[in-house]
């Protein structure tokens, strides 16, 4: 989620099989089956022969999901219109758990609501409590509901202001003693909801989280980590297209790091230049984090 200015209908992102099997929950072999006998969704192949989704490929497999589970079977919803499967799905969709007073909250446009929701939960669960069972079903529901076109632009900007807000201004109470982190999110990249939550949960693991933010270019990244000395740099990419654009210089920074200091680089962008990332120097996502 960010606060850029967009069309009447929002870009499309893309996610590999394993992405849209965590989306869904829906198994990857499940979603090759429905390919090959149901034809339900096409996605895009790589050469390589990655299967690449859209986001509204996800959404109306999410759908499929949401009404299978309540008992009805692909074969059938597979002839049906997709406005008509997106809609029954819809009327299924529990609204009596934290995330239901959020969106009604955000469809109101209530900040004030909004923030005390948000403020209510952080304090039950704890960051990564908040992290992973509000903020991140949280930004799949907007998205899903955004690509619908059930829920306003202004509506999706006032839940990103309000829910990153919350997130940076929680990374920022409690630092601890831990090796230091430092984090940003890669030039041209604005997309920081989902890079908070994980930093939320590296924080718990006991890193102590330096979030320079996001679009950063890596000339700034390198001279922080000069300045900071941290044990590691931690870089997102949400975007293929961005990572893309970004290689070459995603080239020099490991080069340009203090001695010892680990480079991570992760984001549901970075799947396809895992390869060329990892000669470049980098480990790959959270996992690479890991405290022993």
């Amino acid at each position: 989620m960010t606060r850029l200015a967009r069309a009447s209908k929002p870009p499309s992102r893309s996610y590999e099989i394993h992405e849209v099997a965590e989306l869904t929950g829906l198994a990857a072999a499940r979603l090759r089956a429905w390919e090959r006998r149901y034809e339900v969704i096409r996605p895009l192949r790589l050469p390589n022969g990655y299967r690449i989704y859209t986001s509204d490929q996800v959404t109306l497999l999410r759908a499929y999901a949401r009404l299978i589970a309540a008992g009805e079977r692909i074969g059938d919803l597979a002839a049906q219109p997709r406005d008509a499967v997106l809609a029954r799905a819809a009327s299924r969709e529990p609204d009596e758990s934290p995330q239901g007073a959020l969106l009604d909250a955000i469809r109101e446009f209530d900040r004030e609501r909004l923030e005390a929701l948000v403020a209510e939960q952080l304090a039950l669960r704890g960051l990564r409590g908040f992290a992973e069972q509000v903020a991140l079903p949280l930004a799949r529901t907007i998205g899903e509901q955004w690509t619908a076109g059930a829920l306003s632009i202004a509506g999706e900007h006032l839940a990103s202001e309000v829910v990153v807000h919350a997130l940076k201004g929680a990374l920022r109470v409690a630092r601890g003693t831990g090796p230091l982190l430092l984090a940003a999110c890669i030039s041209g990249e604005r997309h920081e909801w989902g890079f908070l939550c994980t930093l939320a949960g590296l924080q718990e693991e006991g890193w102590r989280i330096h979030y320079l933010g996001a679009d950063l270019p890596v000339e700034q990244i390198a001279k922080a980590a000069w300045k900071l000395a941290p044990r590691a740099v931690a870089l997102s990419g949400s975007d293929p297209s961005v990572v893309r654009s970004n290689l070459p210089a995603l080239a020099a920074l490991p080069a340009m790091l203090p001695p010892n200091t680990l480079a991570v680089v992760g984001g549901a962008g970075v799947g396809p230049f895992s390869g060329p990332l990892r000669n470049y120097g980098y480990r790959m996502g959270p996992a690479a984090l890991a405290l022993t």
